[in-house]
């Protein structure tokens, strides 16, 4: 592309610039020194020949034209120093950003009275932030569906090529077709808490706080599993303080809740117990999920908060070891603290503390499941 059509409008726009000045200067320049030269003749008492006013006006066009190149000038320098410089970043930094390179921040760019273009730059940074963790999340669903994905999809295929052999009885469709159905469920929550945790790790927003009757929420959501455990004959014990009042964002904690629950429900056989206690201590409010359930020895205990991660094997089959995953992010959000203790073949604990009130209102990552 030519050059030519550029610059000519640059100069185009220096010269209107500058008629613009010019005209302004001539108009305010003529009106002061005819109000100077009345008032003179009047305090004087004499009037000025044609030939010094013909001097005067000339000088006076002189002035005019070198304070509108002046003008002109420190336009151009001024535009060039606070507006263009800029600009010019702000579109390197998206062009950058068109070409996939979302680490791309703009630093603070305004002067004294241009303070609008931090404005810019910090919408921009935080567009940018936004960008890249979308980015990550989806690489990142992308590693991490194409190694779990694996056996789920291998059992529909087995499946869906037993379900096709002729002479099948109808108990065995049925079984097969249940095992399909079993297997489609896994999946789906499996793909749900891959993109949970990727937003909650990658995304950076504000949380939806609210104040709210954490011991309300918490009945909620053991009532959730009543089935599960009535179907497994389980005895529930809780202890849950009246008034307990916590500011943070309702649904992030309901993960949390519904994952203890749902693992203590799963890994406590039937018969067994589970506990719920919520109190206060001092300016912390204490969780605490517990049940009878076959417990884990300490070197699995020291990674179950890790993705994927499942330490008993015989019953991988129930989850995808992402929900203790979920839990341990949403309490680096929510600035709580969550510990395990467990006993092989007695049980585990689980404890959750969390402040009641915020010290602050700080930016936190989250993107909200």
């Amino acid at each position: 592309m030519s050059r030519g059509g550029p610059r000519r409008r640059a100069w185009g726009a220096a010269l209107r610039r500058y008629a613009a000045f010019f005209l302004v200067m001539a108009f305010l320049i003529t009106c002061c020194m005819m109000l100077f030269v009345s008032r003179l003749q009047d305090a004087m008492g004499f009037a000025f020949t044609r030939a010094q006013l013909s001097r005067a006006a000339r000088l006076t066009f002189g002035n005019v034209l070198l304070l509108s190149l002046l003008c002109t000038a420190a336009d151009a320098v001024r535009r060039r120093l606070l507006v263009e410089r800029p600009v010019r970043q702000i579109v390197q930094a998206a062009q950058r950003i068109t070409r996939g390179d979302f680490s791309v921040r703009i630093p603070p760019l305004g002067a004294p009275g241009q303070e609008g273009f931090d404005v810019i730059a910090e919408a921009f940074n935080t567009l940018a932030a936004e960008l890249s963790g979308m980015e990550t999340l989806r690489s990142d669903f992308i590693a991490n569906v194409s190694h779990e994905l694996k056996t789920p999809l291998a059992v529909l295929q087995n499946y869906g090529t037993l379900l096709q052999q002729p002479g099948l009885s109808p108990a065995r469709r049925q079984e097969y077709a249940r095992a399909v159905t079993d297997t489609a469920r896994r999946l789906a929550e499996l793909v749900t808490n891959i993109l949970r945790l990727n937003k909650l790790e990658n995304q950076q927003i504000y949380p939806d706080t609210a104040t709210y009757d954490l011991g309300e929420q918490l009945c909620a959501c053991l009532l959730g599993f009543e089935d599960a455990w009535e179907e497994k004959g389980l005895e529930i014990e809780t202890d849950v303080q009246d008034g307990v009042l916590v500011h943070a964002d309702a649904e992030l904690l309901g993960l949390v809740w519904n994952n203890l629950f749902s693992n203590a429900v799963k890994f406590t056989g039937p018969g067994g117990r589970i506990g719920l206690t919520l109190r206060t201590d001092g300016p912390d409010a204490v969780v605490e999920v517990r049940d009878t359930g076959c417990g884990m020895p300490p070197e699995v205990g020291r990674h179950i908060f890790e993705k994927f991660y499942q330490g008993d094997a015989s019953r991988a089959t129930q989850g995808n070891g992402l929900g203790l995953a979920l839990v341990r992010r949403v309490m680096d959000i929510v600035g709580g603290e969550i510990t395990v203790s467990s006993e092989v073949g007695r049980g585990s604990r689980f404890t959750v503390t969390l402040r009641r009130e915020p010290d602050e209102a700080p930016r936190l990552e989250t993107a909200g499941p």
